[in-house]
């Protein structure tokens, strides 16, 4: 019944990887099940047949879906099935678009859709990774052209050790997370958190993905293309037309030249538009079946100019040199109410970033396929379009916001403090006030800034920064910092945050076939000096260190432990204990299962009262202690008292005066405060309490105080 079904198998970083083809899906264009442990990903790639009418760019999308059936889940949401992306799905979608979008070809604008839904997924594999492969494999087989194919790792570091495609232990004690895809000579893309990894040793670890992928993934996915791959279908080319492009090169080149020379966006725009005008009312009537090139034409003439500048005369748009930064500041604690707020300039980029803190309860709940259930430390990323000066309404955050925001967050995360040692949740949120370039760098310099001017004692400052490229032929050149036009004509923009000891963040995207080892290593050296210096001379400068104390609108967080057989007792029957608890003291109570509790209150005061409390609560009553009680109820022969939440003893009558008593409501009635001493414990646990024998004990004491004063 299937006759082209096909498998194909082989050993990648030590483990077994096949490919099925032929069996399912016959209507995409391309398609393929990968397996690999047990983890199990499904790839389509389809493509239209005609080119998509008014785009100026490839229409590529890339999907990557998580089915939680795949991990044995219900979904939790109340239609109980999959929603929108999640945004770990949505982060292994750009994974796999960033090094597979610049290998189409760029005149292209037929519709490309590729589709990656998880079915099953093995712990100690990583599906997204699985996807890429199958990814570059489907395309590869299919008739749509691609200058293919290429092979995707991860790559962590254990011990000092490197290694490939680690499992479920081996990535919890990793100090890299790093993917690493590949074409058959060149890193096409790099995505690494890491745990202040140095330059070389993220060069290592880079360049031995690269080799994996080279020397298994990249022969065999060329020899299933050899094997059963389609012819590829021609399209359309929407390149320019030469004789358009040349003519208009040769009249407005000065005019374009000067327009782009300055290092002021606004003004910049403000003069291109008029020429574009002229353009136009010059070419539209004379190629009116080129009008939608002309637009075109004028961006490659651009580029034109800034890449000729920058390989021929060193000389950038703004007059900087090429490790040169733009202009740098720095300010903390802007907004008022807020638990700590940080604002970064770099040119014309500008970054706000507000931190905010509370109980560990906020932590956000994740439904995903891994087995991460709360995220403490939250990172969200807003770009307005006011800040590129357009007019757009607000749609909630897109893909490219998403991903900012994840690798802001990566960048920072391993200097945040764990929860034991700061026990709140905390979220970051990083407001685009300006748009030149690099706004994702500038999101975690203000986010250091930020967390710093919120008294969270962070491990270490984190700054990021941009580099640069531009390649012809072999020769090629890095910046440091790049700004908008630099990135929109250039070829790379190599985004890696950092402290002073090493690298926690990487994000490389590129519009080329990819990277050597010597443009990678010198994008380490020219984006460690930077950082060390936006470090130095303008975080620092604008606050030493974190402050001591968290901002007086934050809310005050007691942490401490109870044993695990107590618990049951502090929240009590329904939740009664903890409630009232919650209400008498002004607090936020939250426990786990391990008997960690977490205190959240502004009143600083009732949360160390609230302490006291809930370490009455546990306490294990000794005879000889001394406490303040309250009397619930009253008998002929003496008064219950609880002495601590839902521990109560009773006085006998004999034991409420030194003196005899004839009623016990002489002494004490319902509702009363009184002292009180554990005096005895039966073998059923029942207490006996005195106040005559507390009172004694409380006199002497103070007796005893008085003749060491004297």
């Amino acid at each position: 019944m299937f006759e082209n079904y096909k498998v194909f198998k082989t050993t990648f970083a030590g483990r077994e990887l096949t490919v099925e083809t032929g069996k399912t899906c016959g209507l995409a264009n391309g398609s393929c099940w990968v397996r690999y442990g047990e983890s199990v990903v499904m790839v389509n790639v389809t493509a239209s047949e005609k080119p998509r009418e008014g785009v100026d760019f490839f229409p590529l999308s890339v999907d990557y879906e998580e089915k939680l059936y795949s991990v044995g889940k219900i979904p939790g949401s109340f239609l109980k099935r999959e929603g929108r992306p999640s945004e770990k799905a949505i982060l292994a979608s750009r994974v796999v678009d960033r090094p597979m979008r610049p290998l189409f070809p760029k005149d292209m604008r037929n519709d490309v859709s590729i589709v990656m839904t998880v079915l099953a997924v093995d712990p100690d594999t990583q599906p997204e990774i699985i996807a890429m492969i199958g990814a570059s494999i489907a395309v590869s087989i299919s008739d749509i052209p691609w200058n293919g194919p290429i092979g995707g790792i991860s790559v962590g570091l254990v011990d000092g050790e490197i290694i490939l495609m680690p499992d479920a232990e081996q990535r919890a004690k990793s100090d890299l997370q790093l993917t690493v895809a590949s074409s058959e000579k060149k890193v096409v893309m790099i995505e690494a958190g890491a745990n202040e990894v140095d330059d070389d040793t993220m060069l290592d670890a880079i360049m031995k993905g690269h080799e994996e992928i080279v020397r298994s993934l990249i022969p065999f996915i060329n020899s299933i293309k050899d094997e059963i791959g389609k012819p590829k279908f021609t399209f359309e080319s929407m390149d320019v037309d030469h004789d358009l492009f040349e003519e208009i090169k040769a009249k407005y080149t000065d005019k374009v030249n000067f327009a782009l020379d300055t290092d002021d966006k606004n003004i910049r725009e403000a003069r291109l538009q008029p020429i574009k005008d002229e353009i136009h009312a010059e070419y539209d009537e004379a190629w009116p079946e080129q009008i939608p090139m002309i637009d075109e034409c004028i961006y490659k003439l651009q580029k034109v100019i800034v890449r000729r500048w920058l390989l021929d005369e060193q000389k950038r748009v703004d007059g900087r040199g090429m490790d040169q930064m733009r202009p740098l500041a720095a300010e903390v604690g802007l907004l008022p109410r807020v638990h700590g707020s940080g604002l970064f300039t770099r040119g014309q980029t500008q970054v706000l970033t507000i931190t905010t803190l509370g109980p560990v309860s906020d932590a956000q709940k994740l439904d995903g396929l891994d087995d991460e259930e709360f995220k403490r430390y939250m990172h969200h990323y807003n770009f307005p379009s006011y800040s590129v000066g357009e007019t757009k309404p607000s749609r909630g955050p897109g893909r490219r916001e998403i991903g900012h925001g994840a690798l802001a967050q990566r960048a920072l995360e391993p200097v945040i403090p764990s929860v034991e040692e700061f026990p709140y949740a905390i979220r970051l949120v990083s407001e685009v006030l300006s748009s030149n370039g690099s706004t994702s760098q500038a999101s975690i310099c203000g986010s250091t800034l930020s967390l710093m001017d919120a008294g969270v004692p962070i491990k270490a400052p984190v700054a990021g920064i941009s580099c640069g490229l531009i390649t012809e032929g072999d020769r090629w050149m890095t910046m440091v910092d790049i700004q908008g036009l630099e990135d929109f004509f250039g070829d790379m923009d190599f985004k890696v945050g950092g402290t002073h000891k090493g690298i926690t963040a990487i994000q490389m995207d590129l519009k080329i076939d990819g990277l050597t080892p010597e443009i990678i290593k010198d994008a380490f050296a020219k984006t460690h000096k930077a950082r060390d210096y936006i470090l130095d001379e303008i975080i620092l400068k604008a606050i030493p260190e974190p402050r001591p104390t968290v901002n007086k609108w934050a809310p005050k967080m007691i942490s401490m432990k109870v044993p695990v057989d107590k618990i049951r007792e502090v929240i009590g029957t329904g939740g009664k204990v903890i409630q009232k608890l919650c209400a008498d003291y002004e607090v936020k109570i939250d426990i786990d299962d391990d008997g960690n509790v977490f205190i959240c209150g502004l009143d600083d005061q009732k949360s160390k009262d609230c302490v006291d409390m809930i370490n009455a609560i546990v306490m294990v009553p000794e005879i000889g202690s001394i406490y303040k009680g309250k009397v619930v109820r009253v008998t002929g022969f003496g008064a219950f008292v609880e002495f601590a939440p839902g521990k109560e003893g009773m006085v006998h009558i004999s034991e409420l005066e030194n003196r005899r008593v004839e009623k016990v409501e002489d002494v004490c009635n319902v509702g009363d405060e009184i002292i009180v001493k554990i005096i005895k414990i039966d073998q059923q646990g029942k207490i006996g309490l005195s106040r005559k024998e507390a009172l004694a004990d409380i006199e002497r004491k103070r007796k005893e105080k008085a003749e060491q004063g004297e």
